[in-house]
């Protein structure tokens, strides 16, 4: 061998097309195609995504709304997308609001009298025992029976802890160690979601909290 290395011949520089004719070609090189597609790929999964929270009776959690998509999703670009359709949804009849157990539509508080009209049902009117108890319980938990009878100042009927119970707000969460082991309560995630709330951090008032269950209940029904 010479070491020298012979110039190609014309048939030969074919086989090699030029750089610039490579990025030109190539779809890689293409960032406007790539944008067009993530695009396609947001709206679709926007349309996915609208479809599952309408003909969901329960709220979807991020970990359940993850599977719509066709590529792997982390938490907050979800997120962003359900933030951008709860605005689309924004000056309309149903809303879409996170909650505890995670993302749901629901109709507007103020439409209620409409839908009355096509339903008429008189909603369940919690007492004022039940109201007082549930809000011991919100707001001290974990509690026992003796100390909401301690706070109120009066004896807890075991009806009012079964309605709660029955209502799905309130649950037992373990005893106290303490002479006969007296059961401890708490809250549910059901009664933030009924709430519309994210977290205990956002409960009402004590003044507030009877008049938001009851116009909950009323939509519900």
């Amino acid at each position: 061998m010479s070491g020298q290395v012979e110039p190609l011949t014309p048939s030969e520089e074919l086989i090699f097309p030029d750089r610039a004719e490579l990025a030109e070609a190539s779809p890689a090189g293409d960032a406007s195609s790539d944008k067009r597609t993530e695009v396609i790929d947001t709206r679709q999964l926007k349309r996915v995504l609208e479809t599952a929270l309408l003909t969901s009776a329960e709220p979807l959690s991020v970990a359940e709304l993850k599977k719509f998509g066709d590529t792997t999703l982390d938490n907050r670009q979800l997120e962003t997308l359900l933030e951008e359709l709860a605005q689309d949804w924004q000056g309309r009849g149903v809303e879409l609001s996170r909650v505890a157990s995670g993302w749901r539509f629901r109709a507007r508080p103020e439409m209620q009298q409409y839908l009355d009209r096509l339903n008429p049902q008189k909603p369940p009117r919690y007492s004022r025992a039940v109201l007082e108890t549930l809000a011991i319980i919100a707001y001290h938990q974990p509690v026992t029976r003796g100390d909401i009878e301690e706070i109120r100042g009066v004896a807890v009927s075991s009806q009012i802890l079964k309605t709660l119970e029955t209502r799905g707000w309130v649950e037992v969460v373990g005893t106290r160690d303490a002479p006969g082991k007296p059961e401890l309560f708490a809250t549910t995630r059901q009664l933030l979601d009924d709430l519309n709330l994210r977290a205990l951090q956002e409960l009402p008032s004590l003044q507030e909290i009877g008049a938001l269950l009851e116009q909950d209940v009323a939509v519900q029904a």
